[in-house]
């Protein structure tokens, strides 16, 4: 058996208004667009989540809302605000769905990635994760209690810049 873990952060924020905590932080424009087409490729793909891990801070409830996919059930998580990559791992391991969509921050969700694939992607970007970043990762793993690091194969690692210039061809 597998499980697949769609891992993203969350679309561009603005640090326009100081009066805003980083907790607070919303999307700003570039971010509004990204997520949208992340969300478009995933599912161009057939990489649907059946549960989505969302850290609670505005910016990454929001990108998961423009993403304008679906799932079975969405946790707004306070762990997952800055979490490192031992906190993600721990609440993946809780999961039961399949796939899961993990939707954070950096620099955890960068270090997250690329502790929990076998082999990291030939891609420049992928260690730094910018913005809306996103991999599909395969495990082969009955549960997810049974994940461990360096056991993911990617399946697909995409940025937005990517489909906007895919989209600027197309």
């Amino acid at each position: 058996m597998t499980r697949t873990l769609i891992l993203t952060r969350h679309a561009k924020s603005d640090w326009d208004d100081l009066a805003l905590t980083d907790f607070d932080r919303r999307l700003n424009k570039r971010g509004r667009k990204s997520a949208p087409l992340v969300g478009a490729w995933l599912r161009e793909q057939g990489w649907l989540p059946a549960t989505v891990l969302c850290s609670s801070a505005q910016r990454t409830r929001e990108t998961w809302s423009l993403m304008g996919l679906e799932a079975n059930s969405t946790r707004f998580i306070d762990a997952l605000y800055h979490a490192g990559p031992d906190r993600m791992i721990r609440i993946l391991r809780e999961a039961q769905d399949d796939p899961v969509l993990l939707l954070g921050h950096n620099p955890g969700i960068a270090e997250f990635a690329g502790r929990i694939v076998d082999e990291a992607p030939a891609h420049p970007r992928f260690f730094d994760y910018p913005t809306c970043a996103t991999t599909v990762i395969r495990f082969d793993i009955d549960e997810w209690s049974d994940l461990r690091w360096g056991m993911g194969e990617v399946l697909g690692f995409i940025i937005p810049r990517e489909l906007q210039d895919r989209k600027k061809v197309g």
